[in-house]
């Protein structure tokens, strides 16, 4: 037995999986048989970074937080994910110009779609690197604690690394699972900082067939659980869960908490339907894919350096 209000979120989705179009997460430019590159051929050393920009109000940050990662010796280069396809192009045309300025290794790129799953696009003709670092544009980690994160997945180069965890439990009350936060245990590393192998964005994006394409549609439908997706998708491939870090200095700018007024909130800030939501989304990719791949994990791993 579903609460009333989980059968309403049903319905909406029932409702989007009829009527909105595919999303463009699988267009044929990004999926075609050849695109799969060999990893070998992949610099085993690196890391791109992609960050999601989709706010006018957050640019600034968004430029600062591009300069800094693409300071860093290990990274390639930056590519700056633009999801808004309302924002003016004169904003588009100065962004990309400041984003020159800042460093060559920076790059603009405007999404197809809105669709959220278009940040996992493989972007194979961009993407020279075995690892990426997938990132919002108002999270800022510190140098150290970004290297730090880098040499645990080096050395765990399957799994997802990153900064933001939380985790599935099942309300048996209910009979439904949740998203939810456990004091010494998680199962979801958010796309606030996540650290994974660049194949796994083309296995997102272009592998699974019926059931992956069904799940990339809930994330269409509530415009949300994208990060949830991936996480399915790699403990899928692995059977393990994430790795949590520290990170000695860490600033969420569309953290509620903050006093930053002219940062506008991201999804997040709506906490009791953002959480309901991601719930929803972790039934219904179980549903889809017939099983729960996620796996708890209970290490939190520090950098002693710092």
């Amino acid at each position: 037995m579903t609460s009333p209000t989980t059968t309403l979120i049903l319905a909406v989705l029932l409702f989007h999986f009829t009527s909105t179009p595919t999303s463009t997460s699988s267009d044929s430019n990004h999926c075609g048989p050849t695109k799969n590159r060999d990893p070998q051929n992949l610099q085993p050393n690196k890391i791109t970074v992609l960050i999601n920009g989709f706010s006018e109000t957050r640019i600034p940050i968004l430029q600062s937080i591009a300069a800094t990662y693409s300071l860093s010796p290990l990274v390639s280069s930056v590519l700056v994910l633009w999801g808004n396809p309302s924002t003016p192009p004169r904003v588009i045309d100065q962004l990309a110009l400041n984003l020159s300025f800042s460093s060559d290794s920076i790059s603009l790129h405007r999404n197809p779609s809105s669709s959220l799953n278009d940040r996992f696009l493989p972007r194979l003709n961009d993407i020279s690197t075995d690892a990426v670092l997938v990132c919002d544009d108002d999270v800022e980690v510190d140098g150290a604690s970004f290297e730090f994160a880098f040499r645990v997945w080096s050395a765990n180069r399957e799994r997802i690394v990153g900064v933001f965890a939380r985790s599935h439990d099942v309300d048996m009350n209910r009979k439904e699972w949740v998203y939810t936060v456990h004091p010494d245990r998680y199962s979801i590393v958010l796309t606030k900082f996540m650290l994974l192998k660049s194949e796994y964005l083309f296995r997102y994006s272009c592998e699974g067939g019926p059931r992956m394409a069904q799940m990339r549609k809930i994330v269409d439908s509530v415009r949300n659980c994208e990060d949830i997706l991936m996480n399915f998708v790699v403990a899928d491939s692995t059977n393990v869960g994430p790795i949590l870090v520290g990170a000695k200095r860490v600033r969420d700018y569309g953290d509620a908490r903050n006093d930053e007024g002219k940062i506008s909130l991201g999804l997040s800030g709506r906490k009791g339907e953002h959480r309901k939501n991601r719930g929803v989304c972790i039934t219904e990719f179980h549903r889809a894919l017939g099983r729960m791949p996620l796996r708890y994990s209970y290490d939190y791993l520090q950098n002693t350096n710092q």
